[in-house]
């Protein structure tokens, strides 16, 4: 078993999944959904509000050498970004698309992290360097389709405007 002591956490990528505030899940749900799409993955750092709301999730994959930080965003920002993201891509986007991206008041933001040994950090060269073989995104991929389905939630990678479906 790999000693996670001497390991960093390196930043790789953030999606968003957005949905409307009146669909907001559960941390219950949320956690039920997240270990649904993968019994390897373990939760931590379970956040909640007084009400039971989800509030954010820290995922650890350990075998895709993988950690997923996960939480709500609402609010004015929110709304803007969306509707800023749907004039970017609405010559891309499919009509139903662009309606749930322009409806959107709340969002899920997935950020994806590699874990690499101390010693690789240091000699890291590349900060895209995915050929490693050493991050396997399936998690990522996994746990974000899980998401959007119990939000029905829209799943977008906003850097490149891809649907991830």
């Amino acid at each position: 078993m790999n000693d996670n002591r001497d390991d960093q956490l390196e930043w790789r990528d953030t999606y968003f999944i957005l949905f409307q505030q009146s669909d907001r899940p559960t941390l219950t749900q949320v956690e039920a959904a997240i270990t649904e799409a993968s019994r390897r993955l373990k939760l931590e750092n379970l956040e909640a509000d007084d009400d039971g709301m989800f509030e954010s999730v820290l995922v650890q994959a350990p075998q895709d050498n993988a950690a997923l930080e996960i939480s709500y965003e609402t609010g004015d920002a929110v709304i803007q970004q969306s509707a800023d993201l749907a004039k970017q891509l609405r010559d891309d986007l499919k009509a139903k698309e662009l309606k749930q991206m322009l409806k959107a008041d709340a969002r899920l933001d997935v950020m994806l992290f590699e874990r690499v040994r101390e010693e690789e950090f240091a000699d890291e060269d590349d900060d895209e360097d995915w050929d490693t073989g050493s991050l396997d995104p399936s998690s990522l991929l996994n746990v974000v389709d899980a998401l959007a389905k119990l939000t029905g939630g829209l799943p977008i990678d906003p850097a490149s405007g891809a649907i991830l479906s």
